[in-house]
């Protein structure tokens, strides 16, 4: 297994996604006892079974008691499939079982406490998966934390997982960019760049950390150096959205083909390397950091997506990385110094107070509608957001 670096390097730019493992949640996945639970719960209650196939995605119930519980996942469809169970914002991976062949039942063991979740297959383990709304009730059980160790394992192993997911997801959205980019659908295409690209945005220090990644996929035409080729998702940007250059000239059809396979081509060698990345605590932490600090330089002044406005978009998921980032690190932050959790808690708040201020829909309105004032309060939160956070990696390491 290879652990990477999520330092800044000088031809692409810091920024972060992470993934939450709850405080009190133990991952643990293969074939275990039925042990009965402490609290008079019946075991039946805690005990799920799952019928996966390449359409569906069908769970014994729909809620469970808080506390140890089991999924019994059996694959009845054509194609490999993967089962999760994810919290309440779709983002953050509580459990996982990966590799289920056709015929196969893998068992996923984890305890997690009450609240809302979603449960997810995920056929041909690529793509969001097949989710149903899944709740967590109060049993009474007390669920111990574990040591340091153990839930620095559980956030690492979390994010692992968080990355290798968002990669699959990117890896589907973007070979349908390319597509309807090839086949000349830019109204599909334009609504599909934002879209996309979040899964991008939440992962981007994993690029970066490869080293040659980065300045392929994302560079933007601002930073390009003397006789670099400019290639990646904003040099497509671009192209979709001429009226914003002065005297643009559309690419041609063999241009449009070549930038699009050779995206998708990086795409895939991006998600190929992720199969096996491995991360630690202070690369979490100091990526969550250089995420804001990325927000701070670039979205927040709406020089990352000059063509298309969509920067509000690339800023919701950089948050959502940061946030589940330091929610991934909360249990052992919690333990540590529960005021800077507290404050982190506060801060997250504001800010995403603010960005809901400006959805529209699914998505947001484009940067050229918010006021200089409007841009201010968002700067203003991010930085206040900043400063805590970057005291994340000191208190956890």
């Amino acid at each position: 297994m290879k652990s990477l670096p999520l330092s800044r390097t000088s031809v692409s730019r810091t920024i972060l996604a992470g993934v939450a493992a709850f405080a009190t949640v133990g991952l643990l996945a293969g074939c275990t006892d039925n042990a009965q639970p402490t609290t008079g719960v019946s075991a039946d209650a805690r005990s799920l079974s799952v019928k996966a196939t390449d359409t569906s995605c069908e769970v014994s119930a729909v809620t469970a008691p808080s506390g140890r519980l089991s999924f019994s996942v059996t694959n009845n469809g054509q194609k490999v499939t993967e089962f999760y169970l994810l919290a309440a914002d779709g983002l953050r991976i509580v459990g996982e079982v990966e590799n289920i062949g056709p015929g196969l039942t893998r068992e996923l063991v984890l305890t997690a406490p009450a609240g809302s979740y979603f449960t997810a297959c995920k056929p041909g383990m690529v793509g969001d998966g097949i989710r149903a709304a899944f709740t967590i009730s109060e049993s009474g059980e007390t669920i111990e934390a574990g040591d340091d160790a153990e839930l620095v394992d559980a956030a690492n192993s979390a994010y692992q997982a968080y990355v290798k997911d968002q990669t699959d997801q990117l890896l589907t959205q973007t070979e349908k960019f390319a597509e309807l980019y090839i086949g000349g659908k830019d109204d599909e295409a334009r609504a599909l760049y934002a879209v996309a690209r979040q899964h991008w945005e939440r992962i981007e220090p994993v690029a970066e950390s490869f080293g040659d990644l980065d300045p392929k996929m994302d560079l933007r035409e601002a930073d390009l150096e003397p006789g670099q080729e400019w290639t990646g998702w904003h040099r497509i940007e671009k192209d979709l959205w001429p009226q914003k250059a002065k005297d643009y000239k559309a690419l041609s059809q063999a241009d449009r083909e070549k930038y699009a396979k050779d995206l998708v081509a990086n795409t895939q060698d991006l998600y190929q390397r992720t199969r096996t990345v491995t991360f630690t605590a202070d690369q979490i932490a100091n990526g969550a950091r250089g995420l804001l600090d990325e927000v701070a330089t670039g979205k927040v002044t709406g020089e990352e997506e000059i063509w298309s406005g969509t920067d509000l978009w690339d800023f919701q998921a950089n948050v959502d990385g940061a946030r589940v980032a330091w929610q991934g690190l909360q249990p052992l932050l919690q333990r540590r110094d529960a005021a800077l959790d507290t404050e982190l808690d506060t801060r997250f708040g504001e800010l995403q107070k603010l960005l809901d201020a400006h959805r529209d829909g699914d998505g947001f309105v484009t940067y050229d509608k918010l006021t200089a004032d409007q841009v201010k309060q968002l700067s203003d939160a991010v930085n206040a957001l900043s400063e805590p956070l970057s005291k994340l990696a000191a208190a956890v390491v």
